[in-house]
């Protein structure tokens, strides 16, 4: 299943990302994970939220640019090899991946979870499921 993230460029000076969540926060919007990565000057930050769409509203009412992109989230045995096994269906597939990241939500004990950002998302869901990969979209908004 794709799953909504935001994605927005903030300078990287002190207090930009708190006020991207000071603003979400002042709306209730709960943040399920996210990335930052950094350059000099800006960082790329990624977020899977609670209300996607009325996030983007939010933030943009308050001045950023918000992009929406499609990612994918993925349970991942919590053992070693457990992420390996499923590089390995990526590989035989010949799908990309653009970026990961781990993600904090109701998976169980024995399992993590990954957010992957594919060029190919539907190609990779279909390829993923057939081997029997289980998505994660427990209270994250769907696409």
């Amino acid at each position: 299943m794709k799953i909504k993230q935001l994605s927005l460029f903030i300078e990287n000076k002190p207090g930009h990302l708190n006020r991207v969540c000071a603003d979400l926060k002042k709306h209730e919007i709960n943040i399920l994970t996210l990335s930052l990565a950094d350059t000099k000057d800006f960082g790329i930050l990624r977020l899977i939220v609670a209300e996607p769409l009325q996030a983007k509203s939010v933030l943009e009412s308050e001045g950023h640019i918000v992009n929406i992109t499609e990612v994918v989230a993925l349970e991942v045995a919590h053992q070693p090899g457990g992420l390996a096994e499923i590089l390995d269906i990526i590989d035989a597939a010949k799908l990309n991946i653009e970026y990961m990241y781990g993600f904090v939500g109701n998976t169980c004990a024995d399992s993590a979870a990954l957010i992957f950002r594919f060029d190919d998302p539907d190609k990779a869901i279909e390829k993923l499921k057939a081997a029997g990969i289980k998505s994660v979209d427990k209270g994250i908004a769907s696409l």
